[in-house]
């Protein structure tokens, strides 16, 4: 762990700020909306915005590195991502908002592409799964550490926001000053969705309700703040505790996801996660258990992305875990954008309120865990010992980081079978 990160620290720093400026300008604009008047329904479509950037962006991104380059593309979309950050505060209208996001959210795709590719050139096949492991601790300390600093300034003012673009700008330097020649950008060509269904249904169907749970968590979670009349005190308390609850549980479940039946696992972590949803709903004007409530959440939702591509793994072949990554991808994409829009009118005044933030997650975890537990009766379990190891991907991350972690669950399971096949 430490020759990794001694080797890609000024990489893992550029990330890291990428994220403190990506999770602060998120939870600002659900604070700054509510300044300006705008509603949760008119909210919710300023943030599955950025979500749709990123979807669109995983298809046009890698024929602009084709073109252009990493370095080119990496300067240009940082420096659009800065700009845009400065401007909500100037431009403070629904559609410049909208048009933002959806610029960040494309902008962050390929920037995220091209710090994934420099991070995997920089890794051999010893320390690629220690690697992976750092820049998953590196992007979710990002995003804790972002929402301590909205306490610096009024979100009415210019201050926050120039903090958030600022970070985005300093990123530049560790990551442009550190970075070697890469290979030619490569990716696998996507699986199709109805042969990937045949093989992994809960695979598909599981990463499709993930993106609308996480989107809700990193896109709505401050919508949700200002709607139940949080103190800025208390929000940022409140919309990091999802980060941390990641930060903190992503390693045991995986632990515990190479170790005993996936789909029971599955079930247990989206049955409890949908009972914290539940507690937060009804008794969200606790503040300690409110609290407890988005740190159990984040701490078991955020692990469920790659847990469910370890399942899908299971019943893949080793040729064909890259495209499968890279449909999962899609499938999870098309669920964020689809979550921030469904949760602003559950959230309505006309509707649910601000539990409807809580009821909507809690819903979808039901889904899922009673969807894992039908699986579970059409098919045989595999044992624990003939399933693959699970990787260590964020729900942020993209097809570059998803392939990467499938490179290594591959070289890590032919290691094991030559190692057996030695002792036999």
């Amino acid at each position: 762990m430490l020759q990794v990160l001694s080797s890609a620290w000024a990489l893992l720093l550029g990330v890291g700020l990428l994220m403190l400026g990506n999770g602060l300008q998120g939870t600002l604009l659900g604070l700054r909306g509510d300044i300006e008047g705008f509603s949760t329904p008119l909210m919710s479509v300023i943030m599955a915005a950025y979500f749709g950037g990123l979807l669109v962006g995983s298809y046009f991104v890698p024929a602009v590195i084709r073109r252009v380059g990493h370095v080119r593309v990496f300067a240009a979309f940082a420096s659009l991502i800065s700009a845009v950050m400065i401007l909500y505060p100037a431009i403070a209208h629904p559609i410049p908002w909208i048009l933002g996001r959806f610029v960040v959210g494309f902008c962050f795709s390929g920037v995220y592409v091209t710090a994934e590719s420099w991070l995997n050139d920089a890794a051999d096949n010893e320390n690629r799964g220690k690697a992976l492991s750092l820049y998953l601790i590196v992007m979710t300390l990002g995003l804790a550490a972002s929402q301590v600093f909205i306490l610096i300034g009024e979100p009415s003012g210019y201050l926050p926001f120039v903090i958030a673009s600022i970070a985005v700008s300093i990123s530049f330097a560790p990551i442009l000053l550190s970075i070697s020649p890469v290979p030619a950008f490569e990716r696998s060509k996507p699986m199709e969705i109805r042969e990937l269904f045949k093989i992994s249904p809960l695979g598909c169907v599981g990463q499709f309700l993930m993106g609308g749970i996480f989107a809700a968590q990193f896109g709505m979670a401050s919508v949700y703040a200002t709607s139940a009349g949080l103190p800025l005190t208390q929000v940022w308390i409140f919309t990091g505790s999802f980060y941390v609850g990641a930060l903190v549980l992503q390693f045991p479940i995986g632990w515990l996801s190479d170790r005993m039946e996936r789909r029971l696992l599955i079930t247990f972590v989206a049955g409890i996660s949908c009972a914290a949803s539940l507690m937060a709903a009804f008794l969200g004007g606790n503040f300690n258990l409110l609290i407890a409530a988005s740190f159990l959440i984040g701490g078991l939702v955020n692990p469920l992305y790659g847990l469910l591509l370890a399942h899908a793994n299971d019943y893949l072949d080793h040729e064909d875990m890259a495209s499968a990554a890279g449909s999962l991808l899609f499938l999870n994409g098309c669920g964020a954008v689809a979550g921030p829009l469904i949760i602003g009118w559950v959230m309505s005044d006309n509707m649910l309120g601000s539990p409807g933030f809580f009821l909507f997650m809690a819903t979808l975890l039901g889904l899922l865990a009673l969807y894992a537990v039908y699986r579970a009766t059409q098919r045989s379990a595999i044992p624990a010992a003939e399933t693959g190891i699970t990787p260590m991907v964020a729900p942020t991350a993209t097809t570059v980081a998803a392939e990467w972690a499938q490179e290594y669950v591959i070289e890590t399971e032919l290691e094991e079978q030559e190692a057996e096949s030695a002792q036999g």
